[in-house]
């Protein structure tokens, strides 16, 4: 296995800078009405985060030559998606957690019926970013990104994984049926950047396609069993959110499956496993395998 990092190159630290800022200029301001909805909204989107799945989209349309602005808008898309997620997985109906990013989760804020109107408001602005985007005029294009991005919101993504996930409280599950969960659940989202940032770039080359999806894949696991190992081993302080959580609730875990040991190993199998599948794209894909170690060794 490649040695993994923990920090990130500073070409991707500034992408994620851009990042923030394309998400500060689409989101809408909080001085106009309905402001309270507003307010959450940009509470819940700007409020920091690793900016892992706008990088994923910038490092894939870098690696196929791409490193404009048609890039910002499935950027911001994908981030806006994951913001509402969160907002949702933290209500007391799913998760019930009152920190996320080192601050009080949304509906702690603003109460529980504006997060949920926060979080349906977002989802419907990411497609709307997406189809509006004015850097792109191909219709094809927009089409495919657009399938994309639905495809890991619903029943066969996040929405089918967080189905999963409130089935399995309690539950023993195999490592296959984890996994299957986290894919849906985790790795959906992940996957759809990477697909978000070649189609951006114009790629139609399926067999490329399919090694993208392989390596992002392979990346959602391993940032799920990353997140895993930090809820027992992190510190609330640092990881942003309630340690120790999962255990509580009795969730299963890669920990508490296979054991922490094996967990370690399985997460240096994901690593290589990512790294094979974008090898042909040599130093092309080098932001793309930077992202693979930081998913793994990541601190929070």
């Amino acid at each position: 296995m490649t040695p993994a990092s923990t920090d990130l190159p500073a070409p991707l630290k500034a992408l994620a800078g851009r990042a923030d800022d394309a998400l500060a200029r689409v989101l809408p301001g909080d001085d106009l009405p309905p402001t309270e909805l507003h307010r959450a909204m940009r509470y819940a989107v700007l409020g920091g985060g690793k900016r892992l799945r706008p990088l994923l989209v910038y490092a894939a349309g870098h690696a196929l030559g791409s490193d404009g602005p048609i890039l910002d808008a499935p950027a911001c898309a994908v981030e806006i998606i994951h913001a509402y997620s969160l907002v949702h997985d933290d209500l007391p109906a799913m998760d019930d957690d009152d920190m996320r990013r080192g601050r009080p989760t949304c509906h702690i804020v603003f109460g529980e019926a504006m997060a949920i109107l926060a979080g349906d408001a977002l989802q419907a602005l990411a497609f709307e970013i997406l189809s509006a985007s004015p850097e792109s005029d191909d219709a094809t294009q927009r089409i495919a990104m657009l399938r994309t991005l639905g495809a890991a919101c619903g029943a066969e993504g996040m929405a089918g994984g967080q189905a999963f996930d409130l089935s399995a409280v309690g539950r023993k599950l195999t490592l296959e049926e984890l996994e299957r969960m986290h894919a849906y659940k985790t790795g959906a989202l992940i996957r759809a950047s990477v697909r978000l940032g070649a189609l951006a770039a114009g790629c139609r080359d399926d067999d490329l396609l399919a090694r993208l999806d392989r390596y992002g894949h392979a990346v959602g696991l391993a940032f799920q069993v990353r997140d895993d190992i930090l809820d027992i081993e992190g510190e609330s302080a640092v990881i942003g959110k309630t340690a120790g959580k999962d255990a509580a609730a009795d969730k299963p875990t890669f920990p508490s499956i296979i054991g922490l040991d094996a967990s370690r190993a399985r997460l240096r199998e994901l690593v290589d496993e990512s790294l094979e599948a974008i090898a042909p794209l040599g130093v092309r894909g080098e932001w793309l395998a930077e992202l693979a170690r930081y998913s793994a060794a990541r601190g929070h």
